[in-house]
């Protein structure tokens, strides 16, 4: 997403971290199979580490997208009333795909990049309604 931000000319218009639900993968690198996806784009993601959400996530963004409904789901059971509107799925900005983002840890390393691919689309679309809508300012 930071990428695609600075390519649309938003880079400092948008603040991106990423964060999982669970606790189990804390601190580790990503799949060495998604970092090889991203890179094949041009992106590195080889120096992020995985971190659990915080309660002060939920205060201090102002989009949570979960990948999956099971996730979404969490999120919001987690978040106070206040911030459960601001929880989103990715894919609700690109409607010609499917809600659900797979999660390709199970499968082999070419189900990373159609997963990459969708995840895009659902970043590109997610850009195009915050412009539409007039919810960004270009920095």
């Amino acid at each position: 997403m930071r990428l695609l931000a600075r390519e649309a000319g938003l880079g400092a218009a948008i603040q991106v971290d990423s964060a999982g639900t669970h606790d189990y993968e804390v601190g580790d690198p990503p799949d060495p199979r998604a970092v090889a996806a991203a890179k094949r784009r041009g992106v590195d993601i080889s120096d992020q580490r995985a971190r659990q959400v915080e309660p002060d996530d939920f205060v201090e963004c102002d989009l949570i997208l979960a990948l999956d409904r099971g996730h979404q789901r969490i999120l919001k059971n987690a978040a106070p009333l206040e911030a459960r509107a601001r929880i989103r799925l990715l894919m609700d900005f690109s409607p010609g795909d499917p809600p659900d983002v797979p999660d390709p840890y199970y499968g082999d390393a070419a189900g990373f990049d159609p997963v990459r691919d969708q995840i895009e689309r659902g970043v590109k679309g997610l850009i195009a309604y915050l412009r539409e809508h007039g919810l960004l300012n270009p920095g």
